[in-house]
């Protein structure tokens, strides 16, 4: 077939690049017909997207697919590499999916529409070349590449306060990116041979000690990005001044950044340190959960809530990626999935909100519900979605990284119950959160005051199309998980039992849970109607 060597993953991240080049060529005063082109753009790199899964990814294979090598500096093996496996190609078509949506929602944007405009197809190249590059050089030029955009549309249509929010975004995630860049030069360097191919780099004998210091320089790097506690501090400054289509980028891309790093560079490119620091991750994602959670109760800024709720729900990612077991892995690229989808959603709509109360503050809200009925309805989805409701995604993805982590042999009993009771009470406080913020925006009586200034419109069918297609995966993987987690099984399978095996007291055990266990959670025994 033609299709067979078709350079699918180059085109992906190369075709919205190079149609962002020739926005300023289009001849626009008021924005109309640059959006218009931009839409074009990212629903033809969808589909391309879409099309490279289908006709070129093989779901039983857990190794390096779509894959494509081109010379560039042979003389120190730097080459284009590009591929995807099961880690990666969720999240490509995850970011296709809703970069696409995040240009749909710029709408509205009438100030500097063409480099606003150009930077969103920059940021859809940019992002899809971190899941796909192979080359760690490369990595670390896309993940550059990524900052520059965001820091502009933060500085530029952010809020009072966005050159503060996007000068501390840029330096925490430029600063950890240095330790991408001093780690991905050791590692290339060390031992008779150099190379910055990510394959070649995981087959060097790399000693213990070595891998521990590349392990800590790529986690304070990604924890950035994840983030981690104390690492956090940038995304709700961030998300507070940023717009609602920097906002799905931010909640249901970047962050997802972080996450996948640290499964494809810290545990598998370093499973011997990954099985000494794995119980620190497991600790730091337990302080994410509760802290995060507690911090979010307590935030009377709608934008701040939902960026402290966002840090909560990534902190399961980190407990899933330190299980040692199938499911608590597959959990964590579940989370990854979901929480991209659900938080691109609730960031959204509170844009969406902010746009006809003009005010973030929950006090000044309350009632508002009887005049925006579609919006309340969609929010109150969204909202339960993120609380992890039974028959949405998020309930999934928590409960296989609860299970995974419960019966891991890989801790201690006292151990694995005391951290799955503290993630517990995360889990408690997120719909007491989420529920009260409800209760404060949309019901009880209207605040005079708002409505006496401002006119409460519902949403328009644009709004309501952007929340139906993030709403339909949602409830789709919740009722069905398999529709997901198929794309990424075999990986896991065989991620697990490599981190297994590095570690002597588990590689002689199976990392397999109780077969019926797994598959009474991702694949439902089916409904017969008589």
């Amino acid at each position: 077939m033609l299709t067979a060597n078709f350079p699918w993953l180059t085109t992906i991240i190369l075709f919205p690049i190079a149609a962002s080049l020739l926005i300023p060529f289009i001849p626009d005063k008021d924005g109309k017909t640059v959006r218009w082109y931009a839409l074009i753009v990212g629903l033809i790199d969808f589909v391309l997207t879409v099309a490279a899964f289908y006709l070129g990814y093989d779901l039983n294979n857990p190794d390096l697919q779509l894959f494509e090598r081109y010379a560039w500096v042979p003389q120190l093996d730097l080459n284009w590499s590009v591929g995807a496996d099961g880690l990666s190609m969720p999240l490509i078509l995850l970011t296709s999916f809703i970069t696409t949506l995040a240009i749909l929602a710029s709408w509205p944007v009438s100030f500097k529409p063409k480099l606003f405009y150009f930077l969103m197809l920059i940021m859809y190249g940019g992002q899809i070349m971190v899941f796909a590059v192979q080359d760690m050089l490369l990595f670390f030029l896309a993940w550059e590449m990524e900052l520059i955009p965001v820091y502009l549309m933060l500085s530029i249509w952010g809020g009072k306060k966005r050159l503060y929010a996007a000068t501390k975004f840029i330096l925490y995630t430029a600063g950890g990116s240095l330790f991408i860049l001093v780690a991905a030069l050791a590692m290339a360097f060390y031992g008779d041979t150099v190379t910055f191919d990510m394959r070649s780099l995981m087959a060097k004998d790399l000693p213990v000690n070595f891998q521990l210091w590349m392990y800590g320089a790529f986690l304070i790097a990604y924890a950035v990005k994840l983030p981690i506690i104390p690492l956090h501090t940038w995304l709700p400054d961030a998300h507070g001044e940023a717009t609602a289509p920097v906002h799905m980028l931010l909640a249901g891309i970047l962050l997802k950044m972080g996450g996948y790093a640290i499964v494809r560079m810290n545990a598998e490119m370093l499973p011997g340190a990954h099985g000494i620091i794995a119980p620190v991750l497991v600790i730091l994602g337990v302080v994410n959960i509760i802290y995060a959670a507690l911090t979010s109760f307590a935030q009377r800024n709608l934008k701040r809530k939902i960026a402290y709720s966002s840090i909560s729900h990534m902190g399961f990612v980190t407990i899933g990626i330190a299980s040692f077991t199938d499911l608590g892995l597959s959990g964590a690229v579940l989370q990854m999935v979901s929480h991209g989808l659900i938080g691109a959603s609730l960031f959204f709509l509170v844009g969406s909100t902010y746009d006809r109360t003009h005010t973030l503050m929950l006090d000044e809200m309350g009632g508002v519900g009887q005049k925006m009925p579609k919006i309340f309805s969609m929010f109150t989805a969204c909202s339960l979605a993120s609380l992890a409701l039974p028959g949405m995604s998020g309930f999934v993805a928590e409960l296989m990284v609860f299970v995974g982590f419960a019966t891991s042999d890989a801790y201690s009993l006292t151990f694995r119950i005391i951290i799955v009771l503290l993630a517990a009470i995360g889990v408690i406080l997120t719909p007491v959160y989420l529920l009260s913020m409800l209760r404060e925006i949309f019901y009880g009586p209207e605040n005079s005051e708002l409505t006496s200034h401002q006119v409460l419109i519902d949403a328009e069918p644009r709004e309501v199309f952007i929340i139906a297609c993030l709403l339909v995966p949602i409830i789709g993987i919740g009722f069905y998980p398999k529709l997901l987690t198929q794309i990424y099984d075999s990986k896991t399978v065989q991620l697990t039992e490599k981190l297994r095996s590095n570690v002597p007291a588990l590689a002689q055990g199976s990392s397999q849970e109780p077969l019926a266990l797994r598959e009474a959670i991702v694949q439902p025994a089916p409904i017969v109607l008589q």
